[in-house]
């Protein structure tokens, strides 16, 4: 198995003191979270560790599905600069969010910010395409606003535009999906945490009611080889959740 961590788990230190307890532990690949305050990672440092890379474009301030053209393309131009740093470094994978709708976005133009939504994913994926760069569109949890939740739909989509899904399996869990319904042939990507399934708790390994050892089974008998990626809170969870997958997977 391929297994990183994220670097959200360290987001309010500098990038190099999570860089530095993810590679002390030995985990091969680090996923860098490319926006404030690491949105200018210096690609420089980054070759200094011992590690392989995948790149979260942002999210926070980034909306590509927005109705507001001027937010829309700003938002496409910054997921396009995360893909080009991921080209820079030799990334295997970059994670893009799917989108948001506002309250009145969602209860006038739903269909709309759909189509704006898919439009931008096909211009991203396009994009990365170009570069060889492997651009991914994560599936989301079950909080209002938040587009794709569905991965069926998702995955239809993705099919169409020869794209492929990061799967979160903490947000599927969330949204209420089995295991054997968060399996799709588009997955080339995996974020990894726990929950109870009422929130996005991203909990360490074990400490949540997700069967993930069942799900990372289902994946290997797929011939899934992409990376699985430890997505947790804190860096104490990171390591709790690299032991929990040594001692159990």
């Amino acid at each position: 198995m391929k297994i990183g961590a994220s670097t959200l788990a360290g987001i309010e230190d500098k990038l190099e003191r999570a860089l530095e307890f993810i590679e002390s532990l030995g985990i091969e690949y680090a996923e860098i979270v490319h926006q404030y305050p690491h949105d200018n990672a210096d690609a420089e440092i980054l070759e200094s560790f011992n590690l392989k890379y995948s790149i979260h474009a942002p999210f926070m301030d980034v909306n590509i599905a927005a109705l507001q053209e001027k937010s829309r393309l700003n938002s496409i131009e910054q997921i396009k600069e995360s893909i080009d740093f991921a080209n820079e470094i030799n990334a295997e994978a970059v994670v893009v969010h799917p989108g948001l709708a506002s309250f009145l976005a969602n209860k006038y133009f739903s269909d709309t910010v759909y189509e704006f939504a898919n439009e931008s994913i096909k211009q991203i994926g396009d994009y990365g395409r170009d570069l060889g760069v492997l651009t991914t569109i994560e599936n989301m949890p079950a909080f209002d606003g938040m587009l794709y939740q569905n991965m069926n739909d998702l995955d239809e989509l993705l099919v169409s535009l020869d794209m492929s899904m990061t799967l979160d399996i903490g947000h599927a869990n969330h949204v209420g999906y089995s295991p054997d319904e968060m399996i799709f042939d588009s997955i080339k990507h995996i974020h990894m945490h726990d929950n109870f399934g009422d929130d996005d708790a991203h909990l360490s390994f074990g400490e949540g009611s997700i069967d993930l050892k069942g799900i990372t089974n289902r994946l290997q008998q797929k011939n899934y080889d992409g990376i699985y990626i430890i997505e947790v809170n804190d860096m104490d969870s990171i390591k709790k959740s690299y032991e929990y997958m040594k001692r159990n997977f």
